[in-house]
Formats: C-alpha cells, sequence, structure tokens
C-alpha cells in the first residue's frame, strides 16, 4: 500500500433471518476523521451473498482510486476467497458452477480498481466496529420495504441451487 493513496479502514457485515431468509448488509467506513456508515436490506436473500455484497458496496462507495483499503470481515466466504487464493480457481471457470456469480463478478471489477488486504475477525466477539455492522445488517434485515436480490429470486425460480 503505497504512501500516496489514502488508508481506508473498512468493516462489513452480512446477514439473513433464515438462510434464505429477509437479509441485509451493514458497513463502516473510516479514513481519518471521517466515518461513514452503510446498510440496506433485502427481501430474500442468504447470509453469503450479503456478506459479499456489503464488500462490493463499500468499495464501489470510494471515490479516490485507486484506495488503500484493509477490509475487516468476519466472513471466512470472502476473506479466504482473497487470502486462500481460491478466487483465481474462479477466474478461471469464468464463474461458472460458482455461487453468486453476478457477484464475484461484479467483486473482481471492483478489487482490482484498489490495493486490498482481507482481515478475517471473530464474529459476534469484541470488535465494536465488526459489532456495529452485525447491528446494521440486522436492523436492514427487518425494514418494511426490503430490496429484491433480482439475480438470486430468478435463480431460485429457474430451480438453480444457490443456497450459498
Amino acid at each position: 500500500m503505497t504512501g500516496k493513496q489514502p488508508l481506508i479502514t473498512i468493516y462489513t457485515d452480512g446477514a439473513a433471518r433464515g438462510n434464505p431468509g429477509p437479509g441485509g448488509y451493514g458497513i463502516v467506513l473510516m479514513s481519518g476523521k471521517h466515518r461513514k456508515e452503510l446498510s440496506e436490506g433485502f427481501r430474500k436473500t442468504t447470509n453469503n451473498r450479503m456478506e459479499l455484497l456489503a464488500v462490493i458496496i463499500a468499495l464501489e462507495t470510494l471515490k479516490i482510486k485507486p484506495s488503500a483499503v484493509k477490509v475487516y470481515t468476519d466472513s471466512k466466504y470472502v476473506s479466504d476467497a482473497i487470502n486462500q487464493d481460491w478466487i483465481s480457481s474462479l477466474i478461471k471457470k469464468n464463474f461458472k458452477k460458482v455461487k453468486n456469480p453476478d457477484l464475484w463478478k461484479r467483486f473482481i471489477n471492483i478489487y482490482n480498481q484498489h490495493n486490498v488486504k482481507f482481515i478475517w475477525v471473530k464474529g459476534h466477539a469484541n470488535n465494536v466496529e465488526n459489532n456495529r455492522c452485525d447491528e446494521l445488517a440486522v436492523e436492514a434485515s427487518k425494514k418494511d420495504s426490503l430490496i429484491v436480490d433480482e439475480y438470486y429470486e430468478n435463480s431460485i425460480s429457474e430451480g438453480e441451487n444457490t443456497l450459498f
């Protein structure tokens, strides 16, 4: 991470009540004295979709490209994709026969525009920002008006196995 890039610290979390079920994501972005919280809820989705979408939205929110970014997540699904480099096999397969190909393609596009390091944190532990993201995600999943996760709902109606 270079000195000229702003250092952005991001915490993310995803939640689904039922899996699948109503879900949401929560994000905390921090840089210097700046702090921003984001969240959104979806009518029917999965926990892993929300975990990945949280990271995507957070990175898409960044105005300066490239930025030096540290992403703290309690999702092994997301952090291991990069830290254990199984993302490479997803790319080689062109995201065929992969869960959540729509989100992985979107992720790769924005991930490649920044210098990102993923740090896994234990969920539901004493991490204030991770706990805040969890609160945001759960609250978002309980909103009266929830967004339709069209890719997911269309995949289910077409009989695809996209539970994760």
